[in-house]
């Protein structure tokens, strides 16, 4: 598999999410300090570089790189790796990934408490979840499929939709290769958040919990991570 990352932080500096793409990719969406989600994805790629052969199993992933991290805070978190035809995945809080062959085919939930209050990993307080809580997703893929992890910056301003549309524009245009899918995915998920009066999956979220009277329309603006990786070989 190819992976690359591309990252847009929300208000131009070093923002909060952190990703990594190693023999497993992952991406963290910082919610009290992008030092912890730094700290949390660094170790996760140092664990994950110890084993050439594939990682099966992500949540030890997480759970080992949060015992090593040290930084207080909270975050999201989506981790995938890929053993055979099986993508493995640990998804906490509302990071998730899609996988697309031609159009979605599969796209992980999201975890919530309430509206825009989702599942947290940390150690910053008795409410923080463990990765006890993360979702355990196991799919099947073929070669040819791409799978988009993202950040909740990209899932709040984005449809499934709008997702296949940026890939099959992406790849009548001859920008085939997951860097500059990733970077054309997360600017247009950036340029969706800025978006005033737009119907977002964000904002219909918020209808849904709180009724409209509550709910400006309008994007989400919040730092945009996007991975993108190709499906190479489903061999091993």
């Amino acid at each position: 598999m190819i992976a690359r990352a591309f990252y847009i932080p929300k208000d131009g500096k070093d923002g909060e999410d952190a990703n990594f793409v190693a023999n497993g990719w992952g991406v963290i969406g910082g919610i009290d300090a992008g030092i912890f989600a730094r700290q949390l994805m660094k170790h996760s790629a140092a664990l994950v570089k110890r084993w050439p052969c594939g990682l099966s199993n992500p949540v030890e992933i997480l759970e080992e790189a949060l015992s090593k991290t040290t930084a207080k805070g909270t975050s999201t978190a989506c981790v995938l790796s890929l053993k055979g035809k099986w993508l493995h995945a640990a998804v906490l809080g509302d990071s998730g990934f899609a996988v697309v062959r031609n159009k979605v085919i599969y796209r992980s939930p999201d975890q919530q408490s309430e509206f825009n209050a989702p599942y947290q990993l940390g150690k910053a307080s008795p409410t923080s979840c463990s990765t006890l809580d993360a979702l355990r997703i196991t799919v099947a893929v073929k070669t040819g499929d791409l799978v988009v992890l993202g950040t909740d910056g990209l899932f709040d301003n984005m449809y499934n939709k709008e997702l296949e549309g940026v890939i099959a524009s992406s790849l009548r245009d001859g920008q085939d290769s997951p860097e500059g899918l990733a970077r054309n995915i997360a600017e247009e998920a950036h340029k969706l958040s800025l978006e005033a009066g737009r119907e977002s999956p964000f904002y219909l979220k918020c209808v849904e919990e709180h009724g409209k009277e509550k709910c400006p329309p309008g994007g989400k603006r919040d730092d945009i991570t996007v991975i993108v990786a190709r499906v190479t070989c489903t061999c091993g």
